[in-house]
C-alpha cells in the first residue's frame, strides 16, 4: 500500500489529496461550497452540496491510482457543525447548521440550572455553539422533523458521520471521540453517549451514531464512489484534533493554533481531563491504539473570517495581498476591532456581543484599521492562551502554528508579541488533512512513527513587556465595551 486518501471538509470548503509513505502530499484538488446567512446569527451549508463535492474530490484525487495502492481514506472535517438525515435515503432535510451559528442561544439559556452538570459532564460549557442545541433547536423548530426523530426515521451527527454514512451508503453510522466530545452529548469520563444529556436537550438516542469510535478505527467500506469500491475508512478526526497530530503534539504541555475561517488553540492536558473555569472547553484530543488524549481547547469564532468581512462587505481590501498594507503603519495607532459578529468565543462566552470599531481619531487610516482586523486575531488567541496557562498550570512557551494565517508574516509576529511565546510554522499547509491522513498511515502500519513537517519559520517576540502590557490593556478595555 502506497497512499492514504485525506479528505478535509471545512467551514469554506472541501480539500482531497494523497499521502504518500514519506507524509508528502500530491493530487490535491478541492472545492468551495456556498454560505447561507438567513438572519442574523443563523450560518447554514447545504450538506447534500458538501456530499457531491466530496465524492467528486475523492474520485478526482485518485485519479490514475490503483485502488490497491490505497490503503484506507482519512476524514478531518468543521466540528459542531450539525447535520440531520433520513436513515433510509442519507439525504439531509435541513441545512446544515454551521459551528458559528447561534440560534439555540434562548434554548441553551432555558437550560442554564443545567450547567454545571453539563460543563462537569461534557468538558463544556453550556451553549448554542455546540451540536446538541443546534439539533435540538432545528428539531424544536420543526414539530414534522421531531415526529419522525421520535420515529426513528431520522439520524444527527456531526460531519465526520455524516460523510461516512453517505460513503458507506447508510451501512456504516458511527463517529469517533474527538468529534463526538464536541457535540455536548458524550460524557468526556466514559466516552459514551449520556442518555441524561440527549434527554435533556429532547434529542431521541436513536437519532445518535451506533458507536463511538478511535479516531484510527476501521470504520467501514467505501462504497458510494465507484472507483474506491472496498477501500476503507481508516480514521476520522475533528479538523483542529487532526492538526493537533499533524504537528506531533502528542505530549501533555504542547500547544498549537489553527487559524481559519475561526481559530481553535488547544493545549494537550495528557491522560486525564483537566475541568476548567474559566472559559476553556475540556475535550478528547484523539484516540489512537485503544488509549485518549485529553485537550484544553479555545475557540475564536472570526480569524480569516474577519478578513473576508474587510474584503467583501466594506471592501477596505480587494485581496488578501492587501493585508501588507498593515505594515505601512508601525501599530493601529489605538484602533482596536472586536469582530463580534455572532458574539465572542473563549475564553469570554459573550453571545450578545456586537462586532465593534474603537479607538479611531482623525488620523485613522485604511492601514490602521486593516492592522487593528490582523491584531484582533493575535489578541483572541493570546486571550485564549492566558486563560490555558492559568488552568493547565502551564504557561504557554511555544506554539505550532497552521491554517491560512499562519502564512502572514506580520500575523505571526503579532501571536509572538501578544502571549509572549515562540511560534513555529511548518511549510506544509494542509496540517489538518495531512494529521488524519498520517493517523490513518500510522493505523495501517503505512506510515512510519518517525515522519515528521518540515519547518517554513519561526517566529520570537520583539515587543517590550511595556508596549505588550499596553497592547492588552487597550484591547481589554474595548472588550468589556462590546458587551
Amino acid at each position: 500500500m502506497k497512499y492514504i486518501l485525506g479528505i478535509d471538509q471545512s467551514t469554506a470548503g472541501t480539500k482531497a489529496a494523497l499521502m504518500d509513505q514519506q507524509g508528502r502530499l500530491s493530487h490535491a484538488v478541492r472545492r468551495r461550497h456556498q454560505q447561507y446567512y438567513p438572519a442574523p446569527g443563523y450560518v447554514e451549508h447545504d450538506a447534500e452540496e458538501i456530499w457531491q463535492n466530496v465524492k467528486a474530490l475523492m474520485a478526482e484525487a485518485a485519479q490514475g491510482v490503483d485502488k490497491a495502492d490505497i490503503a484506507g481514506v482519512s476524514i478531518s472535517n468543521q466540528r459542531e457543525t450539525t447535520v440531520i438525515w433520513e436513515r433510509a435515503t442519507g439525504k439531509p432535510v435541513h441545512r446544515a447548521i454551521v459551528w458559528q451559528d447561534v440560534r439555540a442561544k434562548g434554548l441553551t439559556d432555558s437550560l442554564a440550572d443545567r450547567a454545571d452538570f453539563v460543563r462537569r459532564t461534557t468538558g463544556l460549557m453550556l451553549s448554542p455553539y455546540f451540536s446538541a442545541a443546534k439539533a435540538a433547536a432545528v428539531l424544536k423548530a420543526n414539530p414534522d422533523l421531531m415526529a419522525r426523530a421520535q420515529a426513528g426515521e431520522l439520524c444527527f451527527g456531526t460531519v465526520d458521520s455524516y460523510l461516512l454514512y453517505r460513503m458507506t451508503d447508510g451501512k456504516s453510522f458511527k463517529t469517533e471521540v474527538s468529534n463526538a466530545s464536541r457535540t455536548q452529548l458524550m460524557d468526556l469520563h466514559t466516552l459514551k453517549w449520556s442518555v441524561e444529556l440527549a434527554d435533556m436537550f429532547g434529542l431521541p438516542m436513536s437519532m445518535l451514531a451506533d458507536e463511538i469510535c478511535m479516531s484510527d478505527a476501521d470504520f467501514g467500506e467505501v462504497t458510494a464512489v465507484e472507483s474506491l469500491r472496498g477501500v476503507h475508512v481508516r480514521s476520522m478526526l475533528g479538523d483542529s484534533h487532526a492538526a493537533l497530530y499533524g504537528h506531533g503534539c502528542v505530549k501533555p504541555g504542547m500547544v498549537k493554533a489553527t487559524y481559519g475561517t475561526g481559530s481553535s488553540i488547544m493545549m494537550n492536558v495528557g491522560d486525564k481531563p483537566v475541568l476548567c473555569e474559566g472559559g476553556l472547553s475540556s475535550s478528547v484530543g484523539f484516540g489512537a491504539k485503544g488509549r485518549v488524549c485529553y485537550v484544553l481547547e479555545g475557540n475564536v469564532t472570526c480569524s480569516a473570517d474577519t478578513l473576508m468581512w474587510l474584503k467583501d462587505e466594506l471592501q477596505l481590501i480587494s485581496s488578501m495581498d492587501d493585508l501588507a498594507e498593515a505594515s505601512q503603519v508601525e501599530s493601529t495607532g489605538g484602533v482596536y476591532l472586536i469582530p463580534a459578529f455572532a458574539g465572542l468565543g473563549a475564553p469570554w462566552f459573550y453571545e450578545n456581543a456586537r462586532a465593534m470599531l474603537f479607538g479611531m481619531n482623525r488620523g485613522t487610516r485604511r492601514a490602521h484599521v486593516i492592522r487593528a482586523a490582523l491584531e484582533s486575531i493575535a489578541h483572541q488567541n493570546a486571550d485564549v492562551m492566558d486563560a490555558m496557562g492559568r488552568d493547565a498550570n502551564c504557561p504557554v512557551t511555544a506554539l505550532e502554528a497552521d491554517g491560512g494565517g499562519s502564512v502572514n508574516p506580520l500575523l505571526m509576529q503579532m501571536q509572538s508579541d501578544l502571549v509572549p511565546c515562540k511560534v513555529t510554522v511548518p511549510a506544509e499547509r494542509e496540517v489538518s488533512l495531512l494529521g488524519a491522513a498520517m493517523l490513518a498511515g500510522h493505523g495501517t502500519g503505512m506510515l512510519p512513527e518517525n515522519v515528521q513537517l518540515p519547518l517554513e519559520a519561526e517566529y520570537t517576540p520583539a515587543m517590550t513587556d511595556e508596549q505588550r502590557q499596553a497592547s492588552r490593556a487597550g484591547w481589554l478595555d474595548a472588550l468589556k465595551r462590546c458587551r
